[in-house]
C-alpha cells in the first residue's frame, strides 16, 4: 500500500525531515503539504522543522513551518521525510512517537525503516522524487511543483550526480510543465550566495590540503573561525561539493566543529569509494557518494580513521 492511500480516513497528519535541513528536506516537507492541503481538504497539516537556510523562503509554505515546541500534539498520522534515523527527528521525535500511524519516505541507502510503513529506494535521485512518483501529475499544484522540483535540484546538484536517472528528467520535466519559475528558483536558492558565505568557501578551499597522494583533500572550519566569519553550518553548503571538484580527487572530506573535540564530517566521492560504507561505520550514513557523520576526537585522528577506511576501499578497486 503507497503512502497516499493512508491520507483517505484520517483528520490530522504531521510532515517533518531531519535536523539541519536542506533543500530536499525542505522541499519534500513543503511540497507534500501542499499536496495534502489541495487534494485533501478535510486533512489538518502541519509541517515541522528545525529553521533552515533562509534562501527557501521564495517557496510559497515556507512560512508555515512550525518549529517543535514543548506542547504535547497527538496526530494521526505522521510522515517523515528525507531522514534516514528517527534521532534525526530531532525534536519531532515527541509527535511521531505519539502519533497513531507512522510513515517513512526516503532515499537514503543507510535507512533501515523505522516507521510503521516504510517506502525506502536507495536509487532515487532524492525524497521529492520519490514524492512525485505516487503523486498524480494532474494534482500537483504550482506551488507544490516548485517546491518540489527545488528539492530534486538541490539533491543532484542540479542534475549533475550519478543518482540521476532518466526517470528524474521526466520527474523534473513533468513538474516544469506545470509552469514553474525553475531558472529563478535554482538562481536564488543554489547558486546564489552571500558575501559571507563566499569568504568562508574560499577560507576553506584556501587552506584545504590534498592527502592520500592526491587522490583526497580534506578542509576544516572551526567554531571560532565559524563566529569570526558570522556565520552558521547551513552557509557552509556546497563547501565539500566544490573540494570534490579538484583535478585527480576521488574523496572529498569537510569537517566543522561543533563542540569540543566534536566535528560533524561531510564525505564526497567520484566514481569508486562508497562513502556511504565508510560513514555508516563510524555511525553516520547517506548516500553511496555523499555522506556524513557526526565524530568526536581531533581533527588529525578523525581524518586519519576515515582515510584508513577510504585507502581500503582504493586498495580493493585497484586489485579488481
Amino acid at each position: 500500500m503507497m503512502w497516499i492511500e493512508h491520507l483517505q480516513n484520517i483528520r490530522t497528519v504531521a510532515v517533518s525531515g531531519h535536523v539541519r535541513p536542506d533543500g530536499d528536506c525542505v522541499g519534500a516537507c513543503i511540497g507534500l503539504w501542499h499536496y495534502i492541503k489541495d487534494n485533501f481538504p478535510h486533512i489538518e497539516a502541519d509541517i515541522w522543522l528545525e529553521p533552515s537556510d533562509e534562501k527557501f523562503q521564495i517557496l510559497e509554505g515556507y512560512d508555515q513551518i512550525r518549529r517543535t515546541d514543548d506542547k504535547e500534539r497527538n496526530y494521526d498520522l505522521f510522515i517523515a521525510l528525507d531522514c534516514a534515523t528517527y534521532e534525526r527527528l530531532g525534536g519531532a521525535c515527541a509527535y511521531f512517537d505519539r502519533a497513531e500511524k507512522t510513515i517513512c519516505i526516503d532515499h537514503h541507502v543507510s535507512n533501515a525503516g523505522y516507521a510503521d510503513i516504510n517506502e525506502i529506494d536507495g536509487d532515487a535521485s532524492s525524497t521529492c522524487e520519490l514524492l512525485c512518483r505516487s503523486m498524480e501529475p494532474e494534482k500537483i499544484s504550482v506551488r507544490a511543483a516548485s517546491a518540489l522540483y527545488t528539492g530534486i535540484a538541490h539533491d543532484t546538484g542540479v542534475f549533475q550526480y550519478n543518482a540521476v536517472s532518466p526517470d528524474t528528467m521526466r520527474v523534473a520535466a513533468m513538474l516544469m510543465e506545470k509552469g514553474i519559475e525553475h531558472t529563478r528558483l535554482l538562481d536564488e536558492t543554489f547558486y546564489k550566495k552571500t558575501y559571507r558565505q563566499n569568504q568562508i568557501l574560499g577560507k576553506a578551499l584556501l587552506e584545504s590540503m590534498r592527502i592520500m597522494d592526491g587522490r583526497g583533500i580534506v578542509s576544516v572550519v572551526r567554531r571560532k573561525e565559524l563566529v569570526f566569519f558570522g556565520v552558521e553550518p547551513m552557509d557552509l553548503e556546497g563547501i565539500v561539493s566544490q573540494l570534490k571538484m579538484t583535478e585527480g580527487v576521488e574523496v572529498a572530506i569537510f569537517l566543522y566543529e561543533t563542540d569540543n573535540l566534536e566535528y560533524k564530517v561531510s564525505l564526497r566521492s567520484r566514481e569508486l569509494v562508497d562513502v556511504s560504507e565508510v560513514a555508516s561505520y563510524f555511525g553516520g550514513g547517506g548516500h553511496v557518494r555523499a555522506a556524513g557523520v557526526t565524530m568526536k576526537g581531533t581533527f588529525h585522528d578523525i581524518v586519519n580513521n576515515l582515510t584508513l577506511h577510504i585507502e581500503h576501499q582504493l586498495t580493493e578497486q585497484e586489485e579488481k
